[in-house]
């Protein structure tokens, strides 16, 4: 198929389509007249690809997990223990996001507590140090 036909498929622009081929995540092979013809197991790497992508993995982290042309498929193993390694990765993200979160609802309510009469530079030093506060001890 060509490029025009893989992007409306995969929903992908065609620079995307070209990016992937360039990074060699997929393949093509050319015609004669020069364009693009490509198999059709590439709508399916293309959604393997954008469904990794979107779950946080690199290109180089994708490019170890697709089938190889010389491969029967996926490998297994490697497969599911970067999927478990993934969903550690995001854990910990969920968990530093939580705590900037905290941080910033505390920041918010330290600087809507102003109180009555004080100066607003007198305000940004009490907020400021109650930030440095708050910061953990290394």
């Amino acid at each position: 198929m060509k490029i025009g036909e893989l992007a409306t498929r995969t929903g992908l622009a065609a620079s995307r389509i070209r990016f992937y081929e360039a990074s060699g995540l997929i393949n093509a092979q050319r015609q004669a007249n020069g364009y693009r013809h490509y198999p059709e197991q590439a709508v399916q790497i293309l959604g393997i690809i954008s469904c990794a992508q979107q779950a946080g993995f690199s290109l180089d982290e994708i490019r170890r997990l697709l089938p190889q042309a010389d491969s029967q498929g996926l490998a297994h193993d490697e497969l599911v223990i970067s999927l478990r390694r993934k969903i550690g990765e995001i854990e910990l993200m969920q968990q530093r996001l939580a705590q900037n979160k905290a941080q910033l609802l505390t920041i918010i309510a330290t600087i809507e507590s102003k109180p009555e009469g004080m100066a607003c530079a007198k305000h940004a030093e009490r907020v400021l140090a109650n930030m440095l506060d708050a910061q953990p001890q290394q």
